[in-house]
């Protein structure tokens, strides 16, 4: 007992967080390179998000009522929370695996750190020490390294594709998550709060799952769409979702941002064990990169 609360309040647990949580937030990679092959994408997100809710609302449904009469102040925020982390960064990512590439993807995605900085400064004022900046910019060298294979080409190369504007549209809306959920004070605990935002994840997403059911693709419950859908609930939903909101209680939204670049690197390690993917020089040197940066940007002093 003793032991784990000295580990609760050590140095260390803090950065074992952040290390852990992109573990299940990069497993989303396997749900967009498998998971809407067999389900649409709006539809993957909206059930996501619906079982998520279900899942979580037997364990805080009586701490929710007894703060019931604090959900009419906080619904604009909880509503706009839920839209930001569940609609746009749940669909968006989907949406965008069909006319895009994965690298062109995580490309762009590595840009949300770079979102929540600017955002942060300018909307809560936020200061960012040089460290901070400096580890960003190593951070994304790493990533970069990783996606485009160590081909400076493929970035000489690049061009925008309506999927890479998705996935833009995801980035920011995951900076804006970010800092508006560490930035706006609740008066639910971290799991009731996160249970509310499901439920408005999923109400923003429905008008858009019946568009796609009724104009472009329906979906096939059957025991495939079921095993999908409980593994993104669980895996990068309820898991990553939880421990993103506790690394931000200690480290802040700005380094808590670098998780997205540990995703790229966790995401190229799921590639290799589960698409048989193989190891090539450029995962150690960008890997590298990418842990040296949040060593350089962990100090949380600002100048």
């Amino acid at each position: 007992m003793k032991s784990s609360y000295r580990i609760k309040n050590s140095y260390i647990y803090p950065y074992f967080l952040l290390f852990l949580q992109p573990v299940f937030m990069s497993s989303n990679l396997i749900i967009a390179r498998g998971g809407v092959e067999f389900v649409p994408p709006i539809s993957l997100a909206f059930w996501r998000w619906l079982v998520t809710f279900f899942l979580l609302i037997p364990f805080f449904y009586k701490p929710i009522l007894k703060n019931f009469k604090k959900i009419k102040p906080e619904l604009t925020k909880l509503f706009f929370l839920g839209l930001m982390g569940c609609g746009i960064c749940g669909a968006f990512p989907f949406i965008a695996g069909m006319s895009t590439t994965m690298a062109n993807m995580g490309i762009i995605y590595t840009s949300s750190p770079v979102f929540i900085i600017i955002l942060s400064v300018f909307l809560f004022g936020e200061k960012i020490s040089l460290n901070r900046v400096l580890g960003l910019v190593v951070c994304l060298i790493g990533v970069i390294t990783i996606i485009t294979k160590g081909n400076i080409n493929y970035l000489i190369d690049f061009r925008f594709t309506s999927g890479d504007f998705w996935m833009l549209g995801a980035a920011i809306g995951w900076a804006l998550y970010s800092i508006y959920l560490l930035n706006w004070k609740s008066g639910f605990s971290l799991m009731g709060r996160f249970t509310l935002i499901a439920f408005f994840g999923f109400i923003s997403l429905f008008p858009f799952f019946m568009i796609e059911q009724t104009l472009f693709s329906e979906t096939n419950f059957n025991s495939t769409f079921l095993a999908w859908v409980l593994f993104a609930a669980i895996s990068p939903g309820i898991i990553a979702f939880t421990l993103y909101t506790r690394v931000q209680r200690y480290l802040g939204a700005s380094l808590t941002g670098f998780t997205l670049y540990l995703f790229a690197v966790y995401g190229a390690i799921f590639g290799i064990i589960i698409f048989e993917e193989m190891l090539m020089p450029f995962h150690y040197y960008g890997g590298a990169l990418v842990f040296a940066g949040v060593y350089i940007a962990r100090k949380i002093k600002t100048t």
